[in-house]
C-alpha cells in the first residue's frame, strides 16, 4: 500500500512554469512506477508522463514532450513534474499515480494508487 500527495498546483499565465511534487508514504518507493495524469472538465483522464523505478525509463505524452520534465528522488520518496511553457490547454487537475508493474506506463487503468489531485490553471 502507498499513499500519494500532490502539491505545487496553482494559477499561472500562458508561457509560465510550475513544479508539481508527488510525495509517497511507503518505505519501498523504489518498487513503484510513478505517473502523472491530468483531467480537464468534461474530459477523460489522460496520461502526461511516467518514470520507472530508478528514473531510467521515462515516457511523455506527445502533447507535453519538450515542455515537461519528470524526475524522481527515491531517497526523498518524491517525483517531480516540471512544467514549462504552459498553455491554456494544460489547465486540468493533475494526479500522481503509482503501481508496481513495470509495463504499460501510459495506461491509466493499470495504476493502483492515486493521489487526490492538484489544480493547474493557465490563464491570463
Amino acid at each position: 500500500q502507498v499513499q500519494l500527495a500532490e502539491s505545487g498546483g496553482g494559477l499561472v499565465q500562458p508561457g509560465g512554469s510550475l513544479r508539481l511534487s508527488c510525495e509517497a508514504s511507503t518505505d519501498s518507493f523504489d518498487t513503484y512506477v510513478v505517473g502523472w495524469f491530468r483531467q480537464a472538465p468534461g474530459q477523460e483522464r489522460e496520461f502526461v508522463a511516467a518514470v520507472g523505478w530508478f528514473g531510467v525509463e521515462i515516457y511523455y505524452s506527445p502533447s507535453v514532450e519538450g515542455r515537461f520534465i519528470i524526475s524522481r528522488d527515491n531517497g526523498q520518496k518524491q517525483v517531480t513534474l516540471r512544467m514549462n511553457t504552459l498553455q491554456p490547454d494544460d489547465t486540468a487537475v493533475y494526479y500522481c499515480a503509482a503501481k508496481t508493474q513495470g509495463r504499460y506506463y501510459t495506461k491509466v487503468e493499470t495504476y493502483n494508487y492515486w493521489g487526490q489531485g492538484t489544480q493547474v490553471t493557465v490563464s491570463s
